[in-house]
């Protein structure tokens, strides 16, 4: 008898165990009963919130699922305008769960096979709006208005996952690579030839103020040589009179320096021969000197 009430009380400790489960914060949970979702009277999904939960034991299957909102960040894609030009668009959506039942059936209750679905349904819809834009509408002023539709379409064909789409932005718009660099290409092109005209310009009025330079110091040059000549021959006439007014107040003294001057050049080289007459006027100064 107690080995039975043993055996009672462990049963008992154990459906109570399976009968309870805990949903996390930020999560929301459905359960399976017999591999269907479990419904209410009105045959809505019976969703419960987090916090302590009951259901059926043994034949009950949990399924948690991140209520919270999620980002999809995908990979850029190339779309087609109406020019028939190819852009590289990179775009991320904002999403949650809304419908957890059909979240569960729809997607298999995955976040990446039901984020693999959203994102082809978020480009099927981005496709279709850059297919009626040209590149200047989409860059200039249609991006609000193109994102908003986006957002529209992309609600409406989520909605079967048990999805709501909350936002869908476009991060960037690119040309593709070989586009790219054809473009940076001519306009390398474009500012090496401005570059070019400017240097160019500059050489040339480089020339000219080289040119205005040279003309000026030229100018310099023969107004200081004429300036200094002028002051030589000015300093020459002034000497000259200097000259003039002395030998005026005195000639024989006069003629007695320049003769001293004369003997002294004359007979600063004793290797030097000279001969002349006595009684030429060179020696008219040595003739009445006498020997102290």
């Amino acid at each position: 008898m107690k080995n039975f009430s043993l055996v009672i009380l462990l049963a008992a400790i154990v459906m109570s165990f399976s009968s309870v489960f805990v949903v996390p914060e930020g999560q929301k949970a459905i359960v399976l009963l017999f591999s269907k979702v479990q419904k209410d009277s009105d045959d809505q999904a019976i969703v419960y919130s987090p916090g302590l939960q009951f259901k059926v034991p043994f034949f009950s299957q949990v399924r948690r699922i991140d209520a919270r909102i999620q980002t999809l960040d995908g990979t850029p894609d190339r779309f087609v305008t109406s020019e028939k030009k190819d852009l590289i668009v990179d775009s991320f959506v904002k999403w949650r769960v809304n419908d957890f039942s059909a979240f569960y059936l729809r997607a298999r209750g995955d976040k990446q096979y039901a984020e693999t679905l959203l994102e082809q349904k978020v480009n099927n819809g981005l496709r279709t709006n850059f297919g009626t834009r040209t590149i200047r509408e989409i860059v200039s002023g249609e991006r609000s208005e193109l994102m908003e539709e986006a957002l529209v379409q992309a609600s409406e064909s989520a909605r079967e996952l048990g999805i709501e789409v909350l936002d869908v932005r476009v991060k960037q718009i690119n040309l593709p690579q070989e586009v790219s660099s054809s473009i940076y290409q001519r306009m390398r092109a474009e500012r090496t030839a401005v570059a070019k005209e400017h240097r160019s310009e500059g050489q040339e009025k480089a020339e000219t103020i080289r040119a205005g330079v040279d003309r000026r110091v030229t100018v310099m040059l023969a107004d200081a040589e004429r300036n200094s000549r002028t002051v030589r021959g000015q300093g020459d006439a002034d000497a000259a009179a200097i000259y003039a007014n002395a030998y005026n107040k005195d000639p024989e003294f006069f003629s007695f320096v320049r003769s001293l001057e004369a003997y002294k050049q004359t007979f600063k080289n004793k290797q030097d021969v000279m001969v002349l007459s006595p009684d030429s006027d060179f020696f008219k100064y040595m003739k009445g000197a006498t020997a102290q």
